[in-house]
């Protein structure tokens, strides 16, 4: 499928939940790995903004730049 007006909010919502889910799937991984005694920490700290009512943040790792390609990949295959 080809980025156009129409389904830009498509490729903004497929590219923001392949970056949440990638994001979440690499910390059980790390989690998981330190339970098992392999301890592994590749993340990038905290990434976001706050505006007194208001606060977004994301902790940035090798998951979340997988989840966003998985996302556009998929946008593109649909």
């Amino acid at each position: 499928m080809k980025l156009t007006k129409k389904n830009a909010g498509l490729f903004a919502l497929l590219f923001t939940l392949g970056l949440v889910t990638g994001t979440f799937a690499w910390e059980i991984l790390e989690r998981i790995l330190a339970l098992a005694g392999a301890p592994l920490d590749l993340s990038v700290g905290p990434l976001g903004f706050d505006l007194d009512v208001i606060s977004i943040y994301l902790k940035v790792n090798p998951g979340s730049l997988l989840g966003a390609v998985a996302g556009v990949f998929l946008f593109f295959k649909v």
